[in-house]
C-alpha cells in the first residue's frame, strides 16, 4: 500500500543556499518508510524483539527541484515487488501543487541482526506492506562501476553522530559524507548508492575520488580498500538547468 506523510521543510534542514540537501532527501524517505513500519505493526521496537531488520542494499535518486525552506511536501513509499530475502521500494516527493519534484528505487534485504545473515520475511509481513505498480523511470542496475583511476583523500574517523539504531553508520550519513568531495557548484540530478558492509564507530573511513565525464564516483573505504559503501553522483544537464 503507498504511504504518505506531509511535511514542512525546516529551517534545520536546509543548507546555507536555502535548499535541502541530497542527504536530506533521503532522510525524509527514510523516515517515511519507517512511518509506514511503524503504523502497520512492524516498527523499530518490534522488529528489534524478532531480532530482525530491514538493511539497505541500494539506492538510486532523481531529483528534478529540490525543496526550498517553508514549502510543504508529501513525502510517499510504496513497495513495488518482493523477491525471497529482498523487498524492493520507490519513494517520492510531490510539492503543494502536486507536481513529483524528487523519487527514487531502493533495495532492502531482510536480515537477522544476531547472525547478520539475510532471513525471509512472513508472508504477514509482506501482505501488510502490499505491493504497488512501481515509478516509470529508468531503473539503474543495482552495481555500480567502478572506475579504474581514483584519487585518495584524507581519512576520517566516524563519529556519534554518524551512528543509527542499528549502531551503524546510516544510510542518508554516508551520502552526506560523499557529497563533500563533489567539485563546488556541482549540481546534483542522480544519485545511486551501494552499500558493502557497514561502519561503526571510531572505524577510519579513506575516500577515493573519481571524476569521469558524466559522473562523479565517491568510495568510502575501510584500510584495507574495500567499500563500505559506493556513491555515483550524475549532474543536471544545462537545459534542465534553464
Amino acid at each position: 500500500m503507498e504511504y504518505r506523510m506531509n511535511h514542512r521543510v525546516r529551517y534545520s534542514e536546509v543548507c546555507a543556499d536555502h535548499f535541502v540537501s541530497i542527504a536530506q532527501i533521503i532522510n525524509y524517505f527514510q523516515d517515511c518508510s519507517t512511518f509506514q513500519s511503524e503504523d502497520i505493526g512492524y516498527g523499530i521496537s518490534v522488529q528489534e524483539k524478532k531480532e530482525k531488520a530491514w538493511l539497505l542494499v541500494s539506492w538510486q535518486v532523481i531529483v528534478d527541484r529540490f525543496p526550498a525552506f517553508g514549502e510543504t511536501l508529501s513525502i510517499g513509499t510504496w513497495a513495488y515487488d518482493w523477491k525471497k530475502i529482498y523487498g524492493y521500494r520507490n519513494f517520492d516527493i510531490k510539492d503543494q501543487d502536486g507536481v513529483r519534484i524528487a523519487y527514487a528505487s531502493s533495495t532492502w534485504i531482510y536480515t537477522d541482526t544476531r547472525t547478520m545473515l539475510p532471513a525471509r520475511p512472513t508472508t504477514d509481513e509482506i501482505a501488510a506492506y502490499g505491493t504497488e505498480p512501481r515509478i516509470d523511470m529508468d531503473y539503474a542496475p543495482r552495481k555500480i562501476r567502478l572506475p579504474k583511476e581514483y584519487e585518495e583523500r584524507n581519512p576520517f574517523p566516524i563519529i556519534k553522530a554518524h551512528i543509527d539504531t542499528n549502531h551503524h553508520v546510516n544510510n542518508a550519513q554516508y551520502i552526506g559524507l560523499a557529497e563533500e568531495f563533489l567539485p563546488s557548484g556541482y549540481r546534483i540530478h542522480q544519485v545511486r548508492a551501494e552499500y558493502k558492509h557497514a561502519a561503526v564507530l571510531h572505524d577510519m573511513i579513506y575516500p577515493r575520488v573519481s571524476s569521469d565525464t558524466d559522473r562523479q564516483v565517491i568510495q568510502l573505504c575501510d584500510q584495507e580498500g574495500t567499500p563500505y559503501v559506493v556513491v555515483e553522483f550524475k549532474e543536471r544537464e544545462q537545459e534542465q538547468i534553464l
